[in-house]
């Protein structure tokens, strides 16, 4: 099964032990990194803020070859060097078989790829970019707009796709139809990297969920994390957990 994956799996070099006292490897999901599988389909990387998740899937896009602020790997362009050096202390076990395309979403610096993208077009010659993205400018969309428009027209068949918390600009009903387009792809032969917070989107079936905190990281069940069960137990009784907030 695993075979059939183009990122195989993920762990720290032996580089990283000189390292050790400095962020980000200060952080227990980079302690306890040892050899991460992935999922052939679809992997979620879930914990609060601070955890390190979006720090690790940002260390494995750019040590995978893709920009740090997101794109495919043909975007070069850096509008603030932000990143860590954990992708240098990584290794990256591909799969035997190449993927045909891939991209990687930031939320948080989306706009600048869209921006990057209306600088490419303005230079003459070859097809526009934005023409794989539904031939309208992501900075005339929504920001919501921009984000489906993404997985709707950008994403294709048998490609690697990273993804830093892409709920960020869908409303639940939009998160629903990201759910069926990921379905789509992953039935086209597509694997799926994720960083997320959304209950709606790491309900995905079978998708291995990798939590990660103060412990580390380990895989737990859908319904053990803790984005699960604070939204069901809100959901389910609303007014006892609005009382128990504001009357503490």
């Amino acid at each position: 099964m695993l075979s059939h994956a183009y990122l195989l799996e993920v762990s720290l070099k032996p580089s990283a032990a000189a390292h050790a006292a400095g962020f980000p490897f200060t952080l227990p999901v980079v302690r306890s990194l040892g050899r991460l599988a992935m999922h052939p389909q679809v992997t979620f990387l879930v914990g609060e803020n601070g955890s390190g998740k979006s720090t690790l899937l940002e260390a494995i896009a750019v040590a995978l070859g893709f920009n740090a602020e997101g794109g495919s790997r043909n975007f070069h362009f850096s509008t603030h060097a932000s990143h860590s050096t954990l992708h240098e202390h990584l290794r990256v076990a591909r799969g035997i078989k190449p993927p045909r395309d891939g991209f990687f979403l930031r939320a948080e610096s989306f706009f600048n790829v869209g921006t990057e993208i209306d600088r490419l077009d303005r230079e003459p010659g070859g097809p526009k970019i934005i023409d794989s993205f539904g031939c309208k400018a992501l900075h005339e969309q929504s920001h919501g707009e921009a984000f489906l428009s993404l997985f709707m027209e950008r994403f294709g068949s048998n490609s690697l796709f990273l993804l830093d918390e892409p709920e960020a600009a869908l409303s639940p009903q939009r998160q629903l139809a990201m759910l069926s387009r990921l379905h789509d792809l992953v039935e086209n032969g597509s694997q799926f990297v994720i960083a997320t917070h959304s209950p709606i989107l790491m309900a995905y079936p079978n998708a291995l969920i990798y939590e990660c905190g103060e412990r580390g990281i380990h895989p737990i069940r859908y319904e053990e994390t803790e984005h699960y069960r604070v939204m069901h137990d809100f959901i389910a009784n609303p007014q006892r957990m609005l009382k128990v907030l504001m009357n503490r």
